[in-house]
């Protein structure tokens, strides 16, 4: 049998009915159609762990013994949406099931963003992982921040922390004033407090935009750096690492999870920590090699040290207290999350070089 979700979405599904999502009969066996996407191709390392679990959530379901297997719809790299729409994608059921970039949403999931306001704060993948996941699966406000958009979360993306790729050395992190900085809007605050000017950007314009000198550098994650080649145009590159951070991750439209069998809900459930796992391992992998290749390939690295990323975030307004603030004015709970947030980075085994929660 077979279930044609769009078709059957006004059905009123009962405790024992097949789910709200459309099927036809093939064996004994149910076949729930699903789409499963991303606003990015699977060469990043937040999209290629999709590709597992449209795999393993079959297999499992086989392991268990349930009559039910998914009939994935794979449609990655833009195919149904860019990337600035992945939230409302699967809010509206553009896709069932896909990577939703919270870093594109600061003002619809203000909480899923706390990594951006607290900088240093962590300095393994795990750490952050543990943290926002343990965050999501516990904390009221956190669900209910999905909820409010029709979404059931189920695991965290990751990446390795931002470094600095300039067209001209820089020694010292002071020296960064005056200088026009490309980067994701939200590490703005990162850089104009010690005086430099964020050009916010997308990555498939950075190479181009250094090359013609529409910036003099660009704040970047090294696994998305190399990929790109920039340190070819902007060849000083500082290994940072701000910290690892969460910008996103694994979600499902609500109203089509709550129509799914609950074997098939629990398989998902766990497809989380597989894809936030499987997310890690990669960056893991492509991180030392990629700043061993720029390294290789010309570009001049100088690895910051300690004292050199404490001078900067002790340059750095009190952002922990700004984002609880702003948050608080909305109505958020910003202020007991924050808390929490520096609680759980710690018992993780995180080292923060600032407390963000201190005057909060």
């Amino acid at each position: 049998m077979s279930i044609n979700r769009r078709a059957a979405l006004g059905i009123i599904v009962g405790a024992t009915a097949v789910p709200v999502l459309g099927t036809r009969s093939a064996s004994a066996q149910t076949v729930i159609r699903l789409t499963m996407a991303s606003s990015h191709p699977t060469v990043l390392p937040w999209t290629a762990p999709l590709e597992t679990v449209v795999r393993q959530s079959n297999a499992l379901l086989e392991e268990r013994g349930s009559e039910y297997r998914i009939d994935w719809t794979e449609a990655y790299g833009g195919q149904l949406y860019g990337a600035g729409e992945t939230l409302e994608a699967i809010t509206q059921n553009i896709a069932d099931s896909g990577w939703i970039g919270a870093l594109f949403e600061p003002s619809a999931l203000p909480l899923q963003n706390i990594m951006y306001s607290t900088p240093f704060a962590t300095t393994t993948l795990q750490q952050a992982l543990n943290t926002m996941n343990s965050l999501n699966r516990d904390e009221q406000a956190m669900i209910d921040e999905w909820s409010r958009h029709d979404i059931m979360f189920f695991g965290s993306s990751v990446s390795d922390g931002y470094s600095l790729f300039l067209r001209e050395p820089l020694e010292n992190i002071s020296d960064i004033a005056g200088r026009k900085i490309l980067g994701a809007a939200a590490t703005a605050s990162y850089v104009e407090p010690l005086g430099a000017t964020l050009l916010a950007g997308a990555l498939p314009t950075y190479y181009s935009d250094l090359q013609t000198g529409v910036g003099d550098g660009v704040l970047l994650v090294g696994t998305g750096a190399y990929p790109l080649k920039l340190h070819e145009v902007a060849p000083y590159a500082v290994r940072v690492d701000t910290g690892p951070l969460t910008f996103g991750g694994l979600g499902m439209n609500k109203m089509i999870f709550d129509g799914l069998p609950q074997d098939v809900q629990e398989v998902m459930i766990e497809m989380g920590a597989i894809y936030s796992g499987q997310n890690a391992d990669m960056i893991v992998a492509r991180e030392a090699a990629a700043w061993d290749n720029m390294a290789a390939e010309g570009a001049e690295v100088r690895v910051m040290p300690l004292e050199e990323k404490q001078q900067w975030v002790d340059a750095l307004p009190d952002l922990g207290k700004i984002w609880v603030e702003e948050n608080e004015a909305n109505g958020v709970p910003a202020r007991e999350i924050m808390g929490k947030f520096m609680d759980r980075l710690r018992a993780e085994g995180a080292e923060p070089l600032r407390d963000w929660s201190a005057n909060i």
